[in-house]
């Protein structure tokens, strides 16, 4: 096949959503044609090749964040991959589009179908229905739910990558047509042998907790903080990997517990540098407020760590309590440190979850997710061939 995937974000701009698009796209481009149109700027290539996968960047002149989006880089996303898309003559080249993210690509993706007369697959993560953190968030705004809910039942199929996003296409949209449910897929993590708590400014016998991510109001990742203070043991650290607004707010909550010199912030890494902390780490918490599904769960999960969220979002489809970790109510504080204690206290119990994580994270890498997207392409271009 010839696949376009359009998506506003690829890493390295972006979060989960870009990042397990990029690696479907390699993962699909060594059987298949694939292209990828995402936004640029920030000094990224206009075109360069991902693993197989054609990747085109158009300017947005507005983004001023790897790791943060905003709203007129959004808009701009549109009309610069629009024209971009329009020289690069679709009609002959693709099969089917897949578009990531209802908001802000769905009209995009919407648009070229119809001018090109190919099939568009609509991939929903989640944010882009549902983000309790934001006044912004679509489920709030009226006409952007009319808008949402348009798409949703003009796209030739639609792909959630959860049980709790297919809840919220019916319940907040009202769109009842069928959602294929596709669990989203890591690529398997590499070993690193060499990796050193010691480069971290971590000691050998140091209890490491580890979270990974934007660090933006949904994550809510100040209350990390607040639970390793009330947790009260000493040699616990805390490692947060990933930058954003809240950055500096972390930093000083933990100035004011007294804290400095147990969390440590590592900001925006390389893959490799994510690698090494989940390596060297002992557990992975995360007080995210919702996630559409949580990519570094699974990340975590590969390098056999117990997980400590809370119960909102789509975690909740792979993520058992008292096997894989602690799934605590959400904002339950009180909870969430009383898990982290019993994990530091009880390294039997930690162990145990480790490698049942170990065991089940086998389910949710990328040749999986691919081999099911295949099938739903397949299926749309067929079914357009016969309309």
């Amino acid at each position: 096949m010839r696949i376009l995937f359009l998506n506003y974000e690829y890493p390295p701009l972006g979060g989960g959503g870009g990042v397990v698009m990029a690696a479907l796209a390699r993962e699909l481009a060594r059987t298949h044609s694939v292209t990828v149109l995402t936004s640029g700027g920030l000094g990224l290539p206009a075109e360069a090749d991902d693993g197989g996968a054609r990747v085109l960047r158009v300017p947005v002149f507005f983004r001023r964040e790897l790791a943060v989006a905003n709203f007129p880089s959004m808009l701009a996303y549109l009309p610069m991959a629009g024209v971009r898309a329009w020289r690069e003559g679709l009609r002959s080249q693709f099969d089917v589009i897949n578009t990531h993210f209802v908001v802000p690509t769905g009209p995009l993706g919407r648009w070229l179908a119809r001018r090109y007369r190919i099939p568009n697959v609509l991939s929903l993560h989640g944010g882009d229905l549902y983000d309790p953190s934001k006044g912004s968030s679509p489920h709030r705004h009226a006409l952007l739910r009319v808008a949402i809910r348009r798409l949703l039942r003009q796209a030739d199929a639609l792909v959630g990558q959860s049980r709790d996003t297919l809840k919220r296409v019916v319940e907040m949209y009202g769109e009842t047509r069928t959602v294929e449910l596709i669990p989203l897929g890591i690529e398997r993590p590499p070993r690193i042998a060499d990796a050193s708590r010691a480069a971290m400014g971590l000691a050998a016998d140091a209890f490491v907790m580890i979270t990974i991510g934007r660090l933006v109001a949904r994550k809510s990742a100040t209350q990390l903080v607040d639970a390793l203070h009330a947790a009260q043991r000493p040699n616990a650290h805390l490692v947060v990997v990933g930058d954003g607004p809240d950055a500096e707010a972390i930093r000083q909550r933990a100035a004011g517990f007294g804290l400095a010199d147990r969390v440590h912030l590592l900001g925006q890494v390389s893959e490799r540098r994510k690698f090494e902390a989940l390596s060297v780490a002992d557990a992975f918490v995360s007080t995210s407020q919702h996630e559409g599904f949580g990519l570094v769960f699974l990340e975590a999960m590969a390098y056999g760590l117990p997980v400590v969220c809370y119960n909102r979002g789509g975690q909740t489809d792979f993520l058992e309590e008292g096997r894989t970790g602690s799934v605590i109510a959400l904002n339950d504080l009180a909870a969430f440190t009383g898990a982290i204690v019993g994990l530091h206290d009880d390294p039997v119990r930690r162990a145990r979850m480790g490698q049942s994580n170990l065991e089940r994270v086998e389910e949710f890498f990328i040749d999986r997710c691919a081999q099911h997207y295949e099938k739903v392409f397949d299926a749309a271009i067929r079914a357009h061939g016969a309309r």
